[in-house]
């Protein structure tokens, strides 16, 4: 319903950390909390860093009727499942990062149109239209160094999913901005939305929103970052934020 002065009409979820306890599941109170606030005319919006591909099926088990943000905002999909929107990242900085990932002997990732590549990437990076690429690093000097170098680059937008993690999009290219093209096609503003998440990626989505949520387990700057704290993704957080916040 109301924060005491907004009227919230979108509920924007993260997946991982937020959504999804720590068995990548979705409990039943998360679940029946989401249907509750669906039976009141709220959209619900899972807005995640992940690939359709990785994050589809757990997805489709909520049946929602509503948009779909993936990949940190890159992607926008209708309540029809059809793409709306892309936003592709140049290979020349996908091979920038696998240098970096040589150099300093770090775990990454790169996700492309149809596949997630780990470890590896392919021999012809111009075959494939790229949008993210990963990197997971738990030495904290080489991962501020990284983070230092890709943040420099104004081409560049850098965030995490993780304390250890930093994942790199297109400027430009974040949940919030996502959202608030979601929000225009549905005909509110941003000042309707309470957006819910844990990590870096999702920072500028609870500063955009009229209600910004931080998961108990949430990074620090994300909580500073929030409007509320609600209880940590094993405690069914986002349900109680959607009873406190949302339902009547």
């Amino acid at each position: 319903m109301t924060d005491g002065r907004k009227v919230i009409k979108l509920i924007a979820i993260d997946m991982d950390g937020t959504l999804l306890n720590n068995r990548n599941e979705i409990s039943e109170e998360n679940r029946n909390a989401i249907k509750a606030a669906e039976k009141q005319g709220i959209h619900v919006v899972i807005s995640t860093g992940r690939t359709r591909t990785t994050c589809d099926d757990l997805v489709k088990s909520l049946s929602l009727q509503s948009y779909l943000i993936t990949v940190n905002g890159s992607e926008i999909w209708d309540e029809n499942g059809t793409l709306v929107e892309r936003t592709l990242l140049d290979t020349a900085f996908i091979e920038h990062m696998w240098g970096l990932k040589q150099k300093y002997n770090t775990y990454c990732w790169g996700a492309t149109v149809g596949n997630v590549w780990r470890e590896g990437i392919p021999e012809d990076l111009s075959a494939h239209e790229w949008m993210k690429f990963g990197f997971d690093i738990p030495d904290d000097r080489i991962r501020e160094i990284i983070y230092k170098e890709l943040s420099d680059n104004e081409a560049l937008e850098v965030s995490n999913s993780s304390p250890t993690n930093l994942e790199i999009n297109a400027k430009g290219v974040n949940k919030a901005k996502a959202l608030n093209k979601v929000c225009q096609r549905l005909g509110f503003t941003m000042e309707n939305v309470m957006a819910l998440g844990d990590s870096l990626n999702d920072i500028a989505m609870i500063q955009g929103a009229g209600l910004g949520i931080a998961m108990g387990n949430a990074q620090e700057s994300v909580k500073e970052a929030a409007n509320w704290i609600t209880a940590t993704n094993i405690e069914d957080g986002v349900a109680q934020a959607i009873q406190k916040w949302v339902l009547t």
